[in-house]
């Protein structure tokens, strides 16, 4: 089987694990960083793989006939293509000229012209187009959003993914029930000005993309070809984009929006590790400490791993759920992600609530933060299960990397606009053109230790601005979606100020942890 590829020879002492990976939150196994190794050595070694963008890669390791390979992808297109030697073929080839995609797009291209030829006929005053060309445009645009409509649904059902079951669900069966928050093509509209309308969510459509990343490719393959999947690991080749945090040679989770209803589908039939974060927030419950209580509030220390409030999976704790047993009608004013610890209010009333959601709405509290930043750089491979000798996972790829230097201001402010990536939440992206205002002040304690302070309140704002390069060029450590998995996100609430809701009485609370 020519797209099997044989592991390295110091794979030959690593066990393989028990129990396959889970997508969403991993520690790459040691055979998936032989397998990645080799990925990158290759794509930097050949004239056609050359990363010329960057791109999410994956690796799945695989048994066949009782002996252990791995499989390879890229998501997307790649270098212009959806075909490359050696990769995984896509589920679905929407680039073959015989087939009824590229026909229909052809067929959908021919009425954009005719409605361009009306435009331009009419240039210098679309307003004074005659009553019998404007109905004619008028059916055009309305023939080409149907066909548009019609080919993207087609497209949808022509992803056929199977489970370790061989049970087989296409995408509209798979997203019936989740929502997604809209087409490709209205996102590209507002993105790119056509329209100043911004989208809004639909339930059962699945997002543009979806079927084409690299976790879903890889097990389809192995299910069509009667391969046992072991473990597998996705990881980034190639520049950053420029609105995104991306990498070179770090790992990442499946993205959440495209993957995990797919996913969800694809994995039945394996036996896949437990949700790490949701045992770690069962754990953390006994980490909660009230710092102070009165009749109205309270100020808690909420540990890294804790959710803030209820998550959409039911067995999966918070801080709020917590604090509910004891004060039935409490509310938390604000929120801090789930991997950053630090101090809380928690509201033991809805008056009290709305007084501080207020003060919080105008800046009238103040949060301050400390952080740990890491090096933008290569994650290192398990150096007790591996050789020395290979240890240097990306070293040849250096040059290739953004510099690791952190910004050489000891304080200063950084303003940059955030936005939610609609394609990957939760993930956030700078972009001027749709994000809102971000203003974080820092100050560096030492070398690798800053305090954050910010003035807006925006989602993932500090971990953000600390990994972007235009903001400290320092991903926090720990921070698996814009930098590298470490032990935990190195982001701690330290202290707040904040005039009590009740009495006026001003208070400050701090509690040092990293």
């Amino acid at each position: 089987m020519p797209l099997l590829h044989p592991l390295p020879p110091s794979a030959s002492s690593i066990p393989s694990p028990q129990q396959f990976t889970f997508p969403f939150r991993y520690t790459p196994h040691p055979l998936c960083q032989l397998a990645a190794k080799e990925v990158m050595d290759y794509c930097y070694s050949s004239k056609e793989m050359y990363p010329k963008e960057g791109k999410m890669f994956g690796v799945l390791v695989v048994e066949h006939e009782g002996q252990r390979y791995y499989l390879r992808a890229f998501s997307g297109i790649y270098n212009g293509s959806y075909h490359h030697e050696g990769f995984v073929p896509t589920i679905y080839d929407l680039q073959n000229p015989d087939g009824y995609f590229y026909e229909e797009e052809k067929r959908i291209d021919a009425i954009s012209q005719q409605i361009k030829a009306i435009d331009e006929e009419f240039a210098n005053n679309l307003d004074s187009i005659p009553p019998l060309k404007g109905e004619i445009k008028k059916e055009l645009l309305i023939l080409r959003k149907e066909k548009s409509n019609a080919l993207q649904m087609w497209t949808f059902r022509q992803f056929r993914m199977l489970n370790a079951h061989m049970e087989e669900k296409d995408l509209t069966e798979i997203f019936k029930d989740f929502k997604s928050p809209f087409s490709v093509e209205e996102y590209l509209d507002y993105k790119e000005g056509r329209t100043q309308q911004k989208p809004k969510s639909k339930i059962g459509i699945p997002p543009g993309g979806a079927g084409e990343c690299c976790a879903p490719k890889l097990l389809q393959y192995a299910y069509l070809h009667k391969l046992k999947p072991i473990c597998m690991a996705e990881f980034w080749i190639g520049p950053s984009p420029k609105d995104e945090m991306r990498s070179e040679g770090n790992y990442y989770p499946a993205c959440q929006h495209k993957c995990r209803p797919i996913l969800g589908h694809m994995l039945v039939g394996l036996n896949v590790e437990a949700d790490p974060m949701l045992i770690h927030s069962q754990q953390m419950l006994s980490h909660i400490k009230i710092v102070h209580e009165d009749d109205n509030l309270l100020v808690v220390y909420k540990p890294s791993g804790l959710p803030s409030v209820p998550t959409k999976d039911e067995d999966q704790p918070s801080l709020l759920s917590h604090f509910r047993q004891s004060y039935p009608e409490c509310m938390v004013p604000h929120r801090l992600d789930m991997d950053t610890s630090g101090l809380m209010l928690v509201a033991k009333t809805p008056v009290v609530y709305k007084i501080l959601q207020a003060q919080f709405y105008r800046h009238e509290i103040k949060k301050t933060y400390v952080a740990i930043l890491d090096k933008i750089g290569i994650n290192k491979i398990d150096t007790d299960n591996i050789d020395a000798d290979i240890i240097d996972t990306q070293s040849a790829h250096k040059e290739n990397v953004t510099s690791t230097n952190c910004t050489l201001l000891t304080e200063g402010i950084i303003t940059l606009p955030l936005a939610p990536n609609p394609l990957d939440r939760p993930r956030q992206m700078v972009s001027f053109e749709r994000g809102k205002t971000a203003i974080t002040h820092y100050r560096f304690l030492n070398d690798n230790k800053v305090e954050l302070i910010p003035e807006t309140g925006r989602t993932h704002q500090l971990r953000v601005h600390c990994a972007h390069p235009e903001g400290l060029n320092c991903p926090i450590k720990g921070d698996s979606l814009y930098g590298k998995e470490a032990d935990r996100l190195y982001l701690h609430a330290q202290s707040i100020e904040f005039a009590h809701p009740i009495t006026g009485e001003f208070l400050t609370f701090s509690m040092e942890e990293i």
